[in-house]
């Protein structure tokens, strides 16, 4: 099954589930079924319930907050990620304060999906990654998509936590498999977090979302067939607020954390600011931080790459990490 297919699955299961579930986007209706395809068959399947919008990022998240105020479950759509930012005063002035400030804690069961991420050549306004400008909102939990969580699991997660979550999916993962990985690195899974590694003894530990997952796969091959260096690669589902106690076990003293953001108060700081505080006496040096450049992202494919963070850069990281 791929990615796309199990979110879809995840979807219709949710709104099979809870009656009092909602769908809202602009054109999630059937036939087309979202840019994406990942709300293909649910508007047929739960009429009234699945909402096609007009194009305003701010009204439909207004009206899944609104949904999720009155004890719903809402699950809000932005074609693409990049105009999250349209919305963010529905989001971050609204939403996430509603939970704590009328008198006592009150559920709000509210999930904004992102595609995010370059990769795809969509261009400079349709590419981006735009985790970090939601980092330490109180009320405000932040998720990525991977390949290696399931993602009727990972809504769930959410919606316990009884508050908004952004859910970034990075494009590129809609046609990969579920599970799909390299066979020198098995998977397995500890709670919310993906573990790949070839051997429990690794020279590296590389922290990085699921959208980065298979970039940081390929460059641990890499280093491992031509420089015997292995590597452990961790996958949190939840960004933030992050559960820096499950990464502890599997930290050694060479890290690097790799993302598609650009450098700049990101989720990787954040991660390398909580295991300096945790671990510093492990650390043979300071945590690394990958990131795409300090640039637009471009349409041309040549170009986007030269951009992006991937497997040539997390490879350059680990091996300047190692020589300290």
């Amino acid at each position: 099954m791929r990615v796309a297919e199990n979110l879809n699955a995840a979807l219709h299961g949710l709104l099979d589930d809870d009656p009092t579930a909602y769908v809202i986007g602009e054109d999630v209706l059937d036939p087309y079924g979202g840019a994406f395809k990942i709300t293909k068959g649910l508007s047929v399947r739960f009429p009234g319930r699945v909402i096609g919008t007009p194009i305003s990022e701010g009204a439909l998240t207004g009206v899944a907050a609104g949904l999720a105020l009155t004890g719903n479950t809402a699950v809000a759509e932005i074609m693409f990620g990049d105009f999250v930012a349209l919305a963010f005063d529905q989001i971050c002035n609204f939403a996430s304060k509603s939970v704590s400030m009328y008198g006592s804690r009150l559920p709000l069961r509210m999930i904004v999906r992102c595609p995010s991420g370059g990769g795809r050549g969509y261009g400079p306004t349709h590419s981006q990654s735009m985790q970090k400008h939601f980092i330490g909102m109180p009320g405000l939990s932040l998720y990525e998509m991977s390949p290696f969580h399931d993602n009727r699991e990972v809504l769930a997660s959410m919606l316990e936590r009884g508050e908004p979550c952004l859910f970034f999916e990075d494009k590129i993962l809609y046609t990969r498999q579920m599970g799909q990985t390299d066979p020198m690195f098995p998977v397995r899974r500890d709670g919310e977090l993906a573990i790949a590694e070839a051997d429990d003894r690794p020279d590296c530990v590389i922290i990085a979302p699921g959208g980065m997952a298979h970039r940081a796969l390929a460059a641990m091959r890499t280093l491992l067939l031509e420089d015997e260096i292995s590597c452990r690669l961790l996958v949190p589902s939840r960004l933030y607020p992050l559960d820096v106690e499950a990464l502890l076990p599997y930290v050694n003293g060479v890290v690097v954390v790799a993302e598609e953001s650009t450098a700049g108060g990101t989720w990787g700081s954040e991660v390398a600011h909580l295991l300096h505080g945790r671990v510093w006496d492990r650390l043979r040096g300071p945590v690394r931080l990958v990131h795409s450049r300090d640039s637009v992202i471009p349409t041309a494919a040549h170009l986007e790459s030269e951009v992006l963070a991937g497997e040539s850069t997390i490879h350059h990281a680990v091996r300047e990490a190692l020589r300290g």
